[in-house]
């Protein structure tokens, strides 16, 4: 517990990363009231974290509201695994979003150590079609930095530590996205 606290309270005290969650907050704001949707992906824990912020927006976070579009990549196992044994495990998310992505899409791909070469292809893919792509990593964010217009570094090395923070940065986000999008007595 002390280990997550001191990760909660170095990011706490990081205004940088404010900064970012704010810019991801409006730029999901603004797909939405353009007609868009958000597009989740990640392996591992990532992927149970992308199937769980993606089910905050389609459901609801803290009231009863209208639908908002998302989609989490990591769901369905048949194309997952077609993908994955007739083309390359790494091109999963990269084929999706080929057929799934449009323009002015936010695409936010999930990798604690920032090297997951499926979802570094995935956010180039996306930012290939014109998509916003936001990546959430640890202290390192690799390559998906270079594909990212938006990243969030989690100030950590350790994986349980940085998913932790990905689900508190994931849950502010929909929180605030919800209080901008609806009144709470919809």
């Amino acid at each position: 517990m002390e280990e997550h606290l001191s990760v909660i309270s170095d990011i706490l005290d990081n205004n940088v990363l404010s900064g970012t969650v704010q810019n991801i907050i409006d730029l999901i704001v603004k797909c939405y009231n353009n007609g868009n949707k958000v597009i989740f992906f990640g392996c591992g824990g990532s992927a149970a974290d992308s199937q769980h912020l993606a089910a905050e927006f389609v459901n609801k976070l803290n009231f009863k509201r209208k639908c908002l579009p998302a989609i989490a990549l990591t769901t369905d196992t048949s194309v997952l695994t077609a993908i994955g044994n007739d083309s390359d495990f790494n091109c999963i998310f990269s084929r999706q979003v080929e057929g799934i992505v449009l323009e002015n899409d936010v695409v936010i791909g999930i990798s604690t150590s920032g090297m997951s070469q499926s979802v570094i292809q995935g956010l180039s893919a996306a930012k290939s079609k014109k998509a916003i792509t936001v990546a959430l990593t640890g202290k390192n964010s690799g390559r998906l930095a270079e594909v990212s217009n938006c990243v969030v570094n989690i100030p950590s090395l350790s994986t349980p530590r940085i998913q932790e923070a990905h689900i508190l940065i994931g849950h502010m986000i929909c929180n605030a996205v919800e209080g901008e999008l609806f009144d709470e007595k919809y």
